[in-house]
């Protein structure tokens, strides 16, 4: 509601990929909390109906590495490039950017799902299975196609991350007086990045755990999908919303009813000139 009713926030590239990045979180925490409680109650479904859920909720996963990286190279133009900002960061370049987070994320989806139609028989579709990506997803192809889509994914994002954040670093602290300010931002950001990428090392991690605790499957499910799915998006409001000083006055005022007419010229009342030049 502040994003839609606010021209400075909606017309942002900044603020622009922070509400993709919370609707993407938020879609993602619904899907995927859905996927656990089916696991823990119904432990099995249809196989057409888990594949929409699996597939949704990789897409949106992925989509918030991507979604932060792009996020840092805005700070990094608006900091250490900030008089080429307003040209090269633009409102369509940035919806532009979102629909390329999705294509990417897309690309990493789709051909585990065109070698499963191709290498799974037809019954395997009418019947019911335990909604994981391993479960469905469950060709040689498949794995390794995933971890090479993930290493790749992971050395990019890094790159990105240590590029820009870095050269932000140092333009910040010869640029600006609060240098601890902007150096705790940046900490932040890394320390969210670094939550994010371990999807990428999730399915091997969690194997190893299953290896060493066969037993435990259910809890170690449990554990890595609050470290790895829940964590990393409770510090986004708090990074990029909260901590943002016109985005934070804006939801002050909005939670606080303080937003008065003459804040907003589009709901002060226009004189009426005709009637008062009657009346004269």
């Amino acid at each position: 509601h502040t994003f839609r009713k606010h021209q400075i926030l909606s017309s942002s590239p900044r603020y622009i990929l922070f509400i993709h990045l919370v609707i993407n979180d938020m879609s993602q925490l619904a899907l995927s909390t859905l996927l656990h409680v089916i696991s823990y109650t119904l432990y099995s479904i249809s196989v057409p109906f888990c594949l929409i859920l699996l597939i949704i909720t990789v897409l949106t996963t992925l989509n918030t590495p991507l979604n932060l990286a792009g996020m840092a190279v805005e700070c990094y133009i608006a900091i250490c490039i900030p008089l080429r900002h307003s040209l090269i960061c633009t409102v369509k370049k940035t919806y532009i950017l979102i629909g390329l987070i999705w294509a990417v994320s897309a690309l990493s989806i789709l051909p585990d799902l065109f070698i499963l139609l191709a290498t799974e028989p037809l019954h395997f579709f009418h019947s019911r299975v335990f909604c994981a990506r391993d479960y469905i997803f469950r060709s040689a192809y498949s794995l390794k196609k995933r971890e090479a889509s993930h290493i790749v994914c992971l050395v990019l994002v890094w790159l990105i991350l240590f590029y820009t954040y870095f050269r932000i670093l140092f333009a910040a602290k010869g640029a600006t007086a609060d240098f601890k300010k902007a150096r705790n931002t940046i900490v932040l950001h890394g320390f969210q990045l670094l939550l994010c990428m371990l999807t990428y090392v999730r399915p091997m991690f969690e194997q190893g755990l299953l290896y060493l605790l066969p037993k435990q499957h259910l809890s170690i499910h449990f554990a890595c999908y609050v470290i790895v799915q829940i964590l990393p998006r409770f510090v986004s409001p708090i990074v990029y919303g909260l901590r943002d000083q016109t985005f934070r006055r804006y939801v002050r005022r909005f939670l606080l009813c303080k937003v008065s007419t003459s804040s907003h010229p589009e709901n002060v009342t226009k004189p009426n000139i005709t009637s008062s030049m009657r009346q004269q």
